[in-house]
């Protein structure tokens, strides 16, 4: 059965919902992966899609299997390819030796056996001939956990319904990401980062757009010293500041190559921000900071580095200054 291209619906950034409200709202724990829409034709393949809709099935050989466990069943299924650190926890890090190998399939197949990567399921889209799309939240669910997916490498998470203040602090308990709160009345909107998803992190982290480094010196010369960032505003990119802590000695020196690769000579950010020796890269790496606070003209108070985002661009990630400071 041909299945139609669905991209994925996506969350916005928010709190918790009013507590008068809470029982009209589902929470399900964020997930730190990679978001993968799952293809089931019904003849026991799958076809696995990045955000972007590329084909990345073959970067996990250990996925194959589930395109056998509907039985004959063709189902669109959305969900989160993890990799799992020695406590159960997403670790993206981890995640990121298993990216970018879906022109490699040997490659990927040797990473395989050594960090095995799970895939988190929490949505069906289609289900035989029927679009599930125009369906509600809780409905969708019912479909998604009679299906009974419960196999070796993926699994469907449980969604609590209420009691959202409970969720959030369970997950900051256990030191996970954070929370998904989704409208249990909520049809699926594909491709659009709707309202009716709220998606809270427990740590305070945003994407940022990487336009120019820093020289490192002493025993990082050659290497970068601090990564310059910004975030969209209003069509432009601007400047929110330098990131020098926060890689281990091995990502300084794939982010250095990544850089070098970059190399302009025009500054990306507009304003151009006064900053003495730097040097300007063609904007198209995508990183995660965590930072304090901000000062009143946008710029981040003590960021460090978090990881390198290779599964998002520029225009599909979320850099974008808040209203108040555009």
């Amino acid at each position: 059965m041909e299945l139609p291209p669905i991209p994925p619906m996506l969350a916005t950034p928010g709190t918790l919902p009013p507590a008068a409200q809470d029982a009209r709202w589902a929470y399900e724990t964020k997930q730190d992966g990679q978001r993968v829409v799952a293809y089931l034709p019904g003849d026991g393949r799958v076809l696995l899609r990045a955000r972007s809709g590329q084909d990345i099935t073959a970067a996990y050989p250990e996925l194959r299997a589930l395109g056998a466990a509907l039985a004959g069943t063709p189902a669109v299924l959305d969900g989160e390819v993890l990799a799992l650190d020695p406590e159960g926890r997403a670790d993206f890090q981890l995640l990121q030796s298993r990216m970018g190998l879906a022109h490699d399939p040997a490659r990927a197949a040797h990473r395989a056996a050594r960090v095995p990567v799970h895939l988190v399921l929490f949505d069906v889209l289609r289900l035989g001939a029927r679009s599930l799309l125009r369906e509600p939240y809780l409905r969708r669910r019912e479909h998604l956990e009679g299906l009974g997916l419960s196999g070796p490498a993926w699994s469907v998470p449980a969604a609590l319904v209420g009691h959202g203040a409970e969720a959030l602090r369970a997950t900051r308990e256990h030191g996970l990401e954070g929370l998904v709160c989704k409208r249990v009345d909520s049809v699926y909107e594909p491709g659009v980062r709707s309202r009716a998803w709220i998606k809270i992190r427990n740590m305070r982290g945003e994407d940022v757009v990487v336009g120019g480094w820093l020289p490192g010196k002493g025993r990082l010369s050659g290497l970068p010293g601090a990564v310059l960032v910004g975030q969209r505003a209003a069509g432009r990119l601007r400047y929110v500041g330098g990131v020098g802590t926060g890689w281990s000695a091995a990502e300084r020196d794939e982010l250095a190559a990544l850089l070098r690769a970059a190399t302009t000579d025009a500054c990306p950010f507009d304003p151009v921000p006064r900053v003495p020796g730097a040097r300007w890269v063609v904007p198209r790496l995508v990183g995660e900071v965590r930072y304090s606070t901000r000062t009143r003209e946008g710029l981040l108070r003590q960021p460090s580095w978090l990881r390198l985002r290779p599964d998002l661009t520029p225009e599909e990630s979320a850099a974008e200054l808040p209203d108040d400071l555009v």
